[in-house]
């Protein structure tokens, strides 16, 4: 059985967006016991990932890493049509997730204890992102 849903998240710019709870619906509502769930992000300045979700210390850390490793408006980049965060945010993309696949075990996600699931916008601007979140039983 496949069973297959959109989401569409709102995003106010730069930031990590906790999405475990939406994910969580979109299984609960697929009533798949043992299986597999896909999570895929249709963008290129955006990205998925699983990482801490109980201190928020983390996630800041991992912004101040990724702008060290990619910063805003480098020289090096010459794709800056949209403006100086264009380029860094593909690399940033890049360098991180478009897709998750998270076991479904007794009709939850198997996530570890401090795991959750981040959508992770890398441009300036308010965006609208859509998943395509895909239940295999």
């Amino acid at each position: 059985m496949i069973k297959q849903s959109q989401l569409h998240i709102a995003t106010p710019g730069r930031a990590m967006i906790e999405i475990t709870k939406e994910i969580k619906e979109v299984i609960a509502n697929s009533e798949v016991v043992t299986g597999l769930c896909n999570i895929y992000i249709h963008h290129t300045s955006a990205s998925l990932l699983i990482n801490e979700n109980h201190d928020p210390v983390v996630l800041r850390d991992l912004e101040a890493f990724m702008q060290r490793l990619t910063p805003d408006g480098d020289d090096l980049f010459k794709h800056i049509e949209e403006g100086p965060d264009d380029m860094p945010s593909h690399v940033r993309s890049a360098l991180t997730q478009t897709f998750l696949i998270i076991p479904i075990t007794e009709k939850k996600l198997a996530l570890g204890t401090w795991q959750g699931i981040f959508l992770w916008e890398h441009r300036f601007q308010a965006n609208k992102r859509k998943l395509t979140v895909t239940i295999l039983a």
